[in-house]
């Protein structure tokens, strides 16, 4: 990062090293222990800040933990936007699930903790749970939209695009869920991701 005024950091850019520290750390933790065993004490210690840092800018676990479901929704769906851009139907789909896959490769922490959250908190009833109908909502819209837009898809096709979609993103969640289970099976995880491709090829027409 290049400093201004003359060497010192700004407030903008300690906050982006904060943000970023503190989402390294919480994300350490739920991975390594789980959310339950996460505590606001131990990511700011483990941040390399005081003990009592993470509590006071976050207030409560619910708001540290939406903060990590923002920075990690946030680059996911700047990295689909880039690798979807101007495209629609099976194109864009078919991109969409390489990009899901890259993504679990390249940041697998972040993606393990982001579900594990989403897992553990859909039906807390709390913000966590409308931050992740907010995204489920954005990934079965942009279906919609890809399957709908496209003029090579057939009217039928069209019509049945929130059911395929349903089906998509129900697809994705049991993906990631045998992922999650099977850390270290790549491979499998990888074959998942194309047989998906596969049935969405022969869905929509």
């Amino acid at each position: 990062m290049a400093l201004k005024n003359g060497g010192r950091l700004t407030q903008a850019e300690r906050a982006e090293i904060s943000d970023k520290r503190m989402l390294g750390a919480v994300v350490k933790l739920i991975v390594d222990h789980g959310p339950a065993a996460t505590s606001l004490k131990e990511v700011g210690l483990l941040a390399g800040y005081s003990r009592g840092l993470a509590g006071q800018r976050f207030g409560s676990k619910d708001k540290l933990f939406a903060f990590v479901l923002r920075q990690v929704g946030d680059s996911w769906l700047d990295q689909l936007k880039r690798a979807t851009e101007s495209q629609t139907g099976l194109k864009a789909i078919h991109h969409a699930l390489d990009e899901h896959y890259k993504f679990c490769v390249e940041a697998p922490d972040q993606v393990r903790a982001f579900y594990t959250l989403w897992f553990e908190s859909v039906n807390a009833g709390s913000e966590l749970a409308a931050i992740i109908k907010n995204i489920h909502n954005r990934r079965h819209q942009d279906m919609v939209s890809w399957i709908t837009a496209d003029l090579e898809i057939s009217e039928a096709s069209k019509k049945d695009a929130d059911t395929i979609a349903a089906q998509f993103c129900a697809s994705i969640i049991g993906i990631v869920y045998y992922w999650l289970a099977n850390p270290d099976a790549t491979n499998e995880t990888r074959d998942l991701h194309e047989s998906l491709k596969n049935t969405m090829t022969l869905l929509i027409r």
